[in-house]
């Protein structure tokens, strides 16, 4: 593909307006579907958005191949990436105001260089310590809004999900390291595994009766959207990038365009605490990205 930094600029926008709007969407649709059932028929719709997409590039018969040579690899990855990983997720929303459920999720590359640790044998360096502490102080601001000293949370149970849905998806990340195959594909083929996981568990965790119209059409957009096609616009973003860091810094924007829509959308009073706490994260990930850019200068000199 052939480097072009104004069509990577156009689809990164592109997946960041996608993101910026789910948060509204899970609250939403929360109020309509639980989270297993809105997990339902979100995987399906991604599932038949994902296959079109593979039809049409060529790509489907490569499903049966990836799967026979790596079949516990994919399970294990379709285990938490829907299934767990967005149960998990949704349950958080569904105890928390959404305001602090996305800020929240957004500490999950913190998650990660912690995780890459032990599993990837990488080090922890004094902007990486710098990053964590500034993170999970916004941590701790958005899950007792403010109130540090006496350490009130909202829903300590929602914060807890909150926080170990950020360790599942993670890990998912570190799996997919040494991933050499199409990632499209790939993630169709987790969903796929995944699916019967979660179709499973509906009639445990709740049941079938989803009468709501508001809920289909929420459910669906979650998939089409969150689990679909902002995951391939950032995949196009990323292959035509000539400097991914500025790529990536766009990212920094959602949260922030997601408060907004949800004062909007669903009239959601965001708390003094909710941006203060949200400053912190974005700091630690910025932080982050300064590690990145830097690694990258020195390999190239």
């Amino acid at each position: 593909m052939i480097k072009n930094q104004k069509k990577a600029t156009i689809y990164a926008l592109i997946a960041v307006a996608m993101w910026s709007t789910v948060a509204s969407a899970f609250k939403l649709t929360l109020t309509y579907f639980s989270p297993i059932q809105m997990l339902l028929v979100a995987t399906f719709s991604s599932i038949l958005t994902l296959s079109c997409l593979c039809f049409y590039q060529g790509k489907l018969a490569l499903l049966k191949p990836y799967f026979l040579k790596r079949p516990y690899y994919y399970l294990t990855l379709g285990l938490i990436n829907p299934c767990f990983y967005y149960l998990i997720l949704f349950q958080a929303y569904d105890l928390l105001p959404a305001q602090q459920a996305q800020a929240l999720n957004y500490t999950w590359a913190i998650t990660l260089t912690l995780l890459a640790v032990p599993f990837l044998g990488q080090k922890l360096t004094k902007r990486d310590a710098i990053a964590i502490v500034l993170a999970y102080t916004g941590v701790l601001v958005i899950a007792t809004r403010g109130n540090l000293i006496a350490l009130d949370f909202t829903s300590p149970v929602g914060v807890f999900l909150a926080l170990f849905s950020t360790l599942l998806w993670a890990m998912y990340w570190i799996l997919n390291t040494k991933n050499t195959a199409d990632p499209i594909v790939s993630l169709l083929l987790c969903f796929l595994l995944g699916f019967p996981a979660i179709l499973i568990a509906t009639p445990i965790l709740s049941d079938f009766n989803m009468p709501d119209w508001q809920g289909w059409v929420g459910a669906i957009y979650i998939g089409l959207f969150e689990m679909g096609f902002a995951f391939v616009a950032w995949l196009t973003a990323l292959r035509y990038a000539e400097n991914t860091a500025k790529i990536s810094n766009l990212i920094f924007i959602s949260p922030f365009v997601s408060l907004m829509l949800l004062s909007f959308i669903i009239d959601e009073p965001i708390y003094p605490a909710t941006i203060v706490g949200l400053i912190f994260i974005m700091s630690g990930l910025l932080i982050q990205q300064m590690k990145v850019k830097t690694a990258s200068k020195n390999l190239s000199n």
